[in-house]
């Protein structure tokens, strides 16, 4: 049964505007005062913000249809990413070398994890089994699969320059392979082979579609709470920073978090996705929003880097290496038949909380 989407009151209009601005108010007034009161403002407004998010990707969504819906969310958010990794790039110059490579590893790591196996698991035990189409999310795979390994791996391994450092032409090299393989999937999922990412089942449902006004006021809405998140997250950065200090945790745990909150409108689209039985859909806005993230994110910074003369650090250590791989080996057998249960979710989890355990202690 398809969700009735009606046209929105004056008051659910107002509301849906006041979010977005009181959200970014709290953010301003941080800047000025501090104190308990303006903290759970902040932390209140941030899960507002999260969920306006997810309401107004779910209308544009419903009326563009799949697989186009499950772009939106993604592109969005991977744009407001490389925009916070770029200013703060440019704020921190060399001491911020590893700092796109941290943010888009985090990000993967708990998009192909934690969110997948969250999904897988849920939905197994609603459903005992779920089913999809295997050539969508293997055409995904592929291509996500070879990314991360040209971006994160390979740097490793290349003599032109020590380190986890690409030289300036295989840095440019990489960055325009790395879009151009994006464009090639972006066609092959929305023109070429569209049927291989939806279902037959949604493919004949019955969309009851929201009408152009509550779109056009998504679509201006979406973006503003995205920010807002960030804005809101980034706030939260420096209180969180001194207690991940004060407990003796390595400072990349507040990158985890901060992304955990960032990716947490997808992440709730792809349960509510999976919880509606519709696992095609879940894992078309998951591993969507993971090839997104570092097919978009790494081409512009590499390309920023590359203008502005700084330094890119890429290739992840061994043993953050060693549990990616592990993580998209695991992912690719669990994805390969077409169907899922709750013992590919649970192995998912496992590896996500081995790799918060590696990342607390390495």
């Amino acid at each position: 049964m398809q969700p009735t989407f009606n046209t929105p009151t004056l008051k659910a209009v107002i509301t849906a505007i006041a979010i977005p601005v009181f959200a970014i108010g709290c953010f301003v007034l941080h800047h000025y005062f501090h104190g308990p009161f303006i903290m759970l403002a902040i932390v209140f407004f941030l899960f507002a913000t999260v969920m306006s998010a997810v309401h107004h990707a779910e209308i544009i969504s419903a009326r563009i249809g799949e697989p186009f819906g499950a772009l939106v969310l993604a592109l969005c958010v991977t744009i407001i990413e490389s925009s916070i990794i770029l200013s703060m790039m440019l704020a921190g110059g060399e001491n911020a070398s590893s700092l796109a490579r941290d943010t888009v590893f985090a990000a993967l790591m708990i998009i192909l994890t934690g969110m997948c196996g969250l999904t897988l698991f849920i939905g197994g035990l609603k459903y005992r089994e779920q089913f999809f189409g295997s050539l969508g999310v293997t055409s995904i795979l592929t291509v996500l699969v070879a990314i991360c390994v040209l971006t994160l791996i390979l740097p490793n391994f290349t003599i032109s320059t020590p380190g986890p450092y690409y030289s300036k032409k295989q840095l440019a090299f990489v960055a325009i392979i790395t879009f151009l393989l994006y464009l090639a999937f972006l066609f092959v999922q929305n023109i070429r082979h569209r049927n291989d990412f939806v279902t037959e089942e949604e493919l004949q449902e019955i969309h009851d579609k929201p009408g152009k006004k509550a779109t056009w006021l998504s679509a201006i809405l979406l973006p503003v709470n995205l920010t807002a998140v960030v804005l809101l997250a980034e706030s939260l950065a420096p209180d969180l920073e001194a207690w991940i200090h004060k407990i003796g945790a390595p400072s990349a745990l507040s990158g985890i978090i901060i992304a955990c909150v960032v990716l947490l409108p997808e992440g709730i689209s792809a349960v509510k996705a999976a919880l509606a039985n519709k696992m095609q859909k879940s894992l078309n806005l998951s591993l969507g929003s993971a090839l997104a993230s570092i097919s978009l994110t790494i081409p512009v910074v590499a390309l920023v880097s590359l203008w502005m003369d700084l330094p890119l650090a890429l290739g992840i250590g061994t043993d953050s290496s060693v549990i990616f791989l592990l993580s998209l080996f695991s992912i690719i057998l669990s994805l390969s038949k077409g169907r899922t249960n709750i013992l590919q979710g649970l192995v998912l989890i496992i590896l996500f909380f081995v790799y918060l355990f590696i990342t607390i202690n390495p």
